[in-house]
């Protein structure tokens, strides 16, 4: 009997059990994670960069890259579904709109005593502040689009595409 997905440690071994990390945290990876440029070939990498960690994970997740309104970059890899295609621009829209990360905007809320869906006054069939959307930031112009990843817990979602962001911006300084 093969062990189902979510037992199996291999997936995504780098994450934890979801416990939110202060606030703080979530706003300093995006004041660290912040582009020089970002052309479609780095639109390519990236993506390519976050394909290659899902299939060493074994990871069902879609992955998309937004640029001034333009997809740039589409994969969903197996065990994705349609599903994951919709949670993508639900969290993608909360990023257009607020400029900052979709679980960074669902932390802040919680940590008002409320939740998005409750507060935000959006209509949650287009709006989702659930993790694994995070802002495109260039330095000298700010955000110009979304790196989005579904198909995982949403913390973990958040965390993988921080993960590829760092090791990404890494290989270009």
């Amino acid at each position: 009997m093969t062990p189902s997905k979510s037992h199996n440690p291999e997936i995504t071994p780098k994450f934890h059990p979801e416990i939110t990390p202060p606030l703080e945290e979530l706003e300093a990876q995006e004041r660290r994670l912040v582009f020089r440029q970002f052309t479609h070939e780095d639109a390519w990498a990236l993506g390519s960069l976050l394909v290659e960690m899902a299939r060493e994970r074994q990871a069902p997740v879609a992955i998309d890259i937004h640029r001034a309104g333009q997809q740039l970059f589409h994969a969903a890899l197996p065990g994705s579904t349609p599903d994951n295609d919709a949670w993508i621009a639900r969290k993608r829209r909360v990023v257009e709109r607020y400029g900052s990360a979709s679980y960074i905007v669902g932390a802040r809320f919680r940590a008002k005593g409320t939740t998005f869906e409750d507060s935000s006054r959006l209509d949650p069939d287009t709006y989702a502040a659930h993790g694994g959307s995070f802002p495109i930031n260039v330095e000298g112009a700010g955000v110009i689009g979304s790196v989005t990843v579904s198909g995982l817990p949403q913390l973990e979602d958040h965390r993988f595409v921080v993960e590829a962001l760092e090791e990404f911006l890494h290989k270009q300084r």
